[in-house]
């Protein structure tokens, strides 16, 4: 049977305080809803409809490609949503239901609900769990002796003892796509909010003896929603556990998993050792047998095997194995280290690439500029690539020594073998082999000092 899902995302979502609209605020590294859609194109989902509304166009550009989007421009409810997608949907195939503000519900968890709606032959079927503290949720509601579902109370609905139960609606749903188009035009707003509720449909489908079933989850974590940035928070902290939890099961050691933030999309190779505080996002790839300081930041790099990292950060660049980086480095967009090379503490590169060997010990920044191997770069060497109009490139050749605090103001060429004393300006192309001196001779006048006293 063809798979439909229709995602609810049209919300302002005001107890955010924020303008960003509510499904697009991130959760490790990407929107919101961006983790349900994914979730619904794990079960194999062929048409995805998201309902959209405040912030329209920027939700819309933040979707997969395979989305389609429905303009909700009233919100009058969760059935009024649906409803705006009515003539979209196949009547054959069945259609679930989303929040797009409730992120954690996994690809399994979707395909056990599925599986429940198929095998019960239901019309309907509603993903529920047993939580301790049900506030803000709709209340499910039982026949007390065949604990067969009665419908679902929204709180504000509520009684006080339909309050104090504990089983919850999920706000996910799975239907048979005929029994949904033909219930939705039935729904009123006969309620405290005067809004058309979807849940409404599964009392009217019992009603007309259509069977609905139940899929009751073992962990109430997959339907945490965000309506608040607390909740933000907390749904966070569930997919950061994941995620650390699912590599370390793959052979990484994370000496402090509570302060370790690792972004959905990330790589990671067994007998790697991350520190506490370290931030790895955008779909960084780490080798095996690597070792990630305290504090340090990665995004979106590729990090080959047994590389040390020391609380550095590297941002869209390339490191090669058995590289050290730091303490205190800084790769900006374009670095990229070749193998076997030392980066040492308050080293900034830029759009540049170091060969294998070379070394940069501290303090020195390297921009766009293309370094050969085996290179020594001396404390405080500056490569000068920018005249206040244009940015300019440094060519260094294979076994080139750069002495300390010299000054390569580009464009040059230091040759194959070249040296360069240390505290030389260098304005012109160096020859390999050749020794480049450009500093003033030194010159001593005797006695100055006490005779400027006198």
């Amino acid at each position: 049977m063809k798979r439909q899902a229709v995602i609810l995302a049209a919300g302002e979502g005001t107890r955010m305080k924020s303008s960003l609209p509510k499904v697009l605020h991130r959760v490790t590294g990407i929107p919101m809803i961006n983790h349900v859609t994914n979730h619904a194109t794990q079960v194999g989902i062929q048409d995805l409809f998201v309902i959209v509304g405040h912030g329209a166009e920027a939700v819309s550009a933040a979707l997969p490609e395979n989305a389609k989007t429905v303009l909700q421009a009233e919100q009058k409810g969760t059935g009024h949503a649906v409803m705006c997608a009515m003539d979209q949907l196949d009547p054959e195939g069945l259609v679930l239901v989303l929040s797009g503000d409730a992120p954690l519900i996994s690809a399994e968890t979707l395909e056990k609900l599925i599986h429940t709606h198929e095998e019960g032959a239901y019309a309907a079927t509603v993903l529920s769990a047993q939580v301790e503290n049900p506030t803000g949720y709709g209340r499910v509601l039982r026949n007390e002796e065949t604990c067969d579902l009665l419908g679902i109370i929204e709180e504000k609905d509520a009684t006080p003892w339909q309050k104090s139960i504990k089983e919850i609606n999920s706000g996910t749903y799975c239907f048979r796509g005929k029994d949904l188009l033909k219930i939705l035009p039935k729904l009123s707003q006969d309620n405290a909010q005067q809004e058309y509720y979807l849940t409404d449909t599964l009392a009217l489908l019992k009603n007309e003896d259509q069977p609905v079933g139940i899929c009751c989850i073992e962990n109430p974590e997959e339907i945490m929603a965000v309506n608040t940035r607390v909740q933000l928070a907390e749904v966070e902290a569930v997919f950061r556990k994941r995620i650390n939890h699912r590599h370390m099961v793959n052979g990484v050691t994370m000496v402090h998993p509570e302060s370790t933030y690792i972004d959905h999309d990330v790589t990671i190779g067994k007998d790697t050792v991350i520190e506490a505080g370290a931030v790895i996002e955008c779909g960084t790839v780490i080798g095996e047998g690597c070792h990630i300081g305290q504090n340090s930041r990665i995004s979106d790099s590729f990090i080959e095997s047994h590389v040390n990292i020391l609380h550095s950060t590297i941002i869209s660049s390339r490191v090669g194995e058995k590289t050290s980086i730091g303490p205190y480095a800084y790769l900006r967009p374009g670095a990229c280290v070749g193998k076997r090379v030392r980066i040492g503490n308050y080293v900034e590169i830029k759009n540049a690439t170091i060969g294998d060997d070379s070394r940069a010990a501290h303090l020195a920044y390297i921009g766009d500029a293309k370094v050969g191997k085996d290179v020594n770069i001396g404390c405080g060497v500056v490569f000068v690539n920018y005249d206040g109009k244009e940015k300019y490139q440094t060519l260094v050749g294979n076994h080139a020594f750069l002495g300390s605090n010299a000054n390569l103001i580009a464009p040059v060429t230091i040759g194959d073998h070249a040296f360069v004393a240390a505290g030389s300006t260098i304005t012109e192309d160096v020859p390999g082999e050749a020794l480049a001196i450009a500093r003033s001779r030194q010159t001593n006048k005797e006695e100055w000092n006490r005779k400027s006293r006198d």
